[in-house]
């Protein structure tokens, strides 16, 4: 239950002046939210200062000034194409007022011949005349006040006005409510930041640049405040998990024994560490909730098996879910051959699964035959009940949300969860997203991995890059040729996959070239795909939907297309579907000319490293948190107070005092405590609150 206090902000923002059904939407889109709240976290990005009212003579054209005028007449243009021109004097000199397309009767009311009026907008010359076209305000002297300012200017977009915005945030800012303070008084003291009413005045109301500055303290405590809010969250996850306690699971070994003798490699350093860490969580009266974080081929899946083994051990169920059927299948593929050597059985559950299939596997999670479930989403859904479910594997974290992660978890008694992710994220990425969770990285590539050689170049030599693929298909090779990424538009991007496909068609035959989008139904990419890995396909062209899931060991060439177009940690992502058999594999990036400075870096480190985490680290250096959080594919939270490049000093004490708050205060009873609940409804994070109301 959101509090009372709050309930003006979280009004419709139709309920504000000048916001009708029209409108409301598109500025929905604009402020990315239907309520006042959402206004008021969408921050000024520039200003324009009215209050410069020089002699003419002193004007710089092209400036923004604001004037006395006193109206002589009118001069209405016979010709549609020419202005309507309203010629007034100033106190130092005549003046021209232009307007296109005018109404006269509308300019007669607004400019009365011999009154005075106050305008303001751009000054230019025009066949030795001053002259503003078009004034962004006109008014009367009791509104010189309302006009001689400075205007914040606001991120904009079609269908929504400045003067809409600028009028509908002031209505948002009378709306806020005098709040409790919820930072403790010291560190207030020490970065000089203002209350929060008095923050969001000063950042909606600048005076000058450096009002703007991320650094200003009333913009450093909204960011704050953001930044809090969320570790905040994270904290009362966690520490509830904790408290939910766990069962102790400690297997015999006798299983991950008998599996390790089956690898043909011996584990890594990374991987030993990764199990130590997730050995001692299972062990332990707490709950596990621990990320696994590694490159594309650093072993991830291995390291799951060995801890789903620990609670099967034990006599007890485990399950791993992966965001899609294709990825699914293909765990399951790699890992039941392992299991049926060992004696350990396993089954399958997606949204394909219907009939006979799915009766067995649902009698079988439910009677215990089964001891590894392997499935998609499928998995969560309320027929699905599990005889003893211990540990749960949730395969690319970001396409599921913490409450999907609960409701798997929720399918057993106190189940230990794991997440893995072959996204990289950067250090400072992994504390705002998964802060709720401990961290374990795969740091090393397996032995015998051989480094893909990767060289960028000019796309005017695809002819080339053509020929040499028609001499590797001779040999057996397989390909992967990517097409490039279009202003974001699928359908563009559909195009130029096309377009691709039916070229190389016409030079090696449609039985050797295949196509995958992703506009196709499921079933029908899994079919090209298995024709690739298993089949007569040597090339596939593909959209980007290849980033996550298939192995194909036989693959050895990759073609990336407009390479400048892409990611960093997707260029990354896709370069991993290589380089994973015995053979030397080449990646080729294609780049359009002139290339900008962060393309060419981008291209660089990608020929410089294969660590993910290096890269990773880059990518937000290079493209800024809010690129790196906003992308499709990496589905983490977007700041809208907070830019992590220039506040992640605030993130470490943001993290730092949240704990110190759940230390002392778990249940926020204290006053400080009160007052930051409000705070959780404040940023949406009702989540975390839920979490300590069902104790």
């Amino acid at each position: 239950m959101r509090p009372e206090i709050l309930f003006p902000l979280f009004a419709e923002i139709d309920s504000l002046p000048g916001i009708g059904p029209r409108l409301k939407p598109l500025l929905a889109r604009l402020i990315s939210g239907e309520h006042v709240v959402d206004l008021l976290w969408h921050l000024p990005s520039g200003l324009i200062d009215r209050r410069f009212s020089p002699p003419l003579t002193e004007t710089i054209d092209g400036s923004i000034v604001t004037l006395d005028v006193w109206i002589e007449r009118h001069d209405a243009s016979p010709n549609r194409r020419r202005p309507y021109r309203v010629v007034c004097k100033t106190q130092s000199g005549p003046l021209i007022l232009a307007f296109f397309n005018a109404r006269a009767k509308y300019l007669n009311e607004v400019l009365p011949v011999g009154e005075k009026r106050i305008v303001s907008g751009k000054i230019d010359h025009y066949r030795g005349e001053y002259q503003i076209t078009h004034p962004d305000r006109i008014g009367t002297e009791a509104e010189r006040e309302e006009i001689q300012t400075v205007e914040p200017v606001y991120p904009m977009s079609a269908g929504v006005t400045g003067k809409t915005l600028t009028k509908s945030t002031r209505a948002a800012l009378s709306m806020m409510p005098e709040l409790p303070e919820w930072h403790d008084p010291a560190l207030q003291a020490r970065h000089k930041w203002p209350d929060l009413k008095s923050a969001l005045h000063q950042v909606h109301n600048p005076e000058n640049e450096g009002d703007l500055s991320p650094d200003h303290p009333a913009r450093k405590r909204l960011a704050y405040d953001e930044l809090l809010a969320n570790q905040l969250a994270l904290a009362l996850i966690r520490a509830k998990m904790r408290k939910l306690g766990g069962i102790e699971t400690k297997g015999d070994g006798r299983l991950r024994k008998a599996l390790e003798a089956e690898l043909p490699f011996a584990m890594t350093g990374a991987q030993q560490r990764a199990l130590k860490d997730i050995y001692e969580d299972m062990g332990s009266n707490g709950r596990m909730l621990r990320l696994l974080q590694g490159d594309v081929g650093s072993g991830k899946t291995v390291v799951a098996l060995m801890a789903m083994l620990n609670a099967i051990e034990t006599g007890r169920q485990a399950a791993l879910m992966a965001p899609t059927e294709i990825l699914a299948r293909q765990h399951f593929e790699t890992i039941y051959p392992l299991l049926e050597k060992i004696g350990v059985s396993c089954a399958i559950l997606t949204g394909r699964d219907k009939g006979k299939s799915r009766k067995t596997a649902l009698e079988g999670f439910a009677n215990g035959t089964f001891q590894v479930a392997v499935g998609t989403h499928a998995l969560f859904q309320e027929d699905v009940l599990f005889q003893d479910l211990a540990f749960a594997v949730v395969d690319e974290q970001h396409r599921f949300g913490v409450h999907q992660r609960l409701m798997l978890a929720g399918k057993g008694q106190a189940v230990d969860v794991l997440v893995m992710t072959a996204t990289p994220i950067p250090r400072t990425l992994t504390l705002t997203a998964f802060g709720d969770m401990e961290v374990s990285r795969l740091d090393e590539k397996p032995p015998g991995r051989k480094p893909v050689d990767t060289r960028v170049l000019p796309a005017d030599k695809v002819d080339d890059v053509i020929s040499g693929i028609g001499r590797a298909i001779r040999t057996g090779t397989k390909i992967y040729w990517v097409c490039p990424l279009v202003e974001d538009s699928e359908v563009l991007d559909l195009q130029a996959a096309e377009e691709r496909y039916r070229i190389l068609v016409d030079l090696f035959g449609e039985s050797r070239v295949g196509l995958v989008h992703g506009k196709m139904k499921a079933k029908d990419k899994d079919a090209v795909m298995e024709r690739f890995a298993h089949g007569d396909l040597s090339i596939l062209v593909a959209t980007t939907v290849i980033e996550v899931g298939v192995n194909v060991p036989d693959a050895t060439i990759m073609v990336i297309e407009h390479a400048e177009r892409f990611g960093l940690a997707q260029l990354h992502q896709l370069r991993g579907r290589i380089g994973r058999g015995d053979a030397a594999s080449t990646c080729l990036l294609l780049y359009g000319a002139p290339l900008g400075e962060i393309s060419k870096a981008r291209l660089k480190i990608m020929r410089e490293t294969e660590d993910g985490f290096v890269i990773a680290e880059e990518d937000l250096r290079l493209r800024g948190a809010g690129e790196v959080l906003g992308t499709r594919q990496s589905g983490l939270q977007a700041y809208r107070l907070a830019s992590l490049e220039m506040h992640s000093d605030l993130l470490a004490i943001a993290r730092d005092d949240a704990r110190l708050i759940v230390e002392l205060d778990p249940d926020l009873q204290k006053p400080r405590g009160e007052a930051l609940r409000l705070l959780l409804y404040l940023f949406e994070r009702d989540e975390a609150v839920r979490y300590f109301r069902s104790g």
